[in-house]
């Protein structure tokens, strides 16, 4: 009997220091994006990018008289075409694409 006790006892103890280490794994797991992604977004993301937010001041820039015919203040549009692709353009991380 005092072997069984001290056998459920070691497996217990057992039990407890995987669930602690794997804890401790799942806390220090490196989310920060890997050195392909990165060099991915550099060469192909970033120069994408660029010619789309450049395409989007095109697009505000012709919708723009629109706006003022329309008496509307052209907020929405400069958010969407203007503000938005350059922040993905300029603002974000290397490697986050999201």
């Amino acid at each position: 009997m005092k072997a069984l006790n001290l056998f459920a006892a070691a497996v217990v103890f057992a039990l407890t220091a995987s669930v602690a280490r794997a804890q401790s794994d799942l806390d220090s797991i490196d989310e920060s994006p890997s050195a392909a992604a990165m060099a991915f977004d550099l060469v192909i993301v970033r120069p994408l990018s660029i010619v789309a937010a450049v395409a989007g001041v095109g697009l505000f820039v012709v919708q723009l008289p629109l706006s003022i015919l329309q008496g509307e203040p052209p907020v929405e549009p400069a958010r969407r075409f203007v503000v938005e692709p350059v922040k993905y353009a300029i603002a974000r991380p290397l490697g986050d694409m999201q």
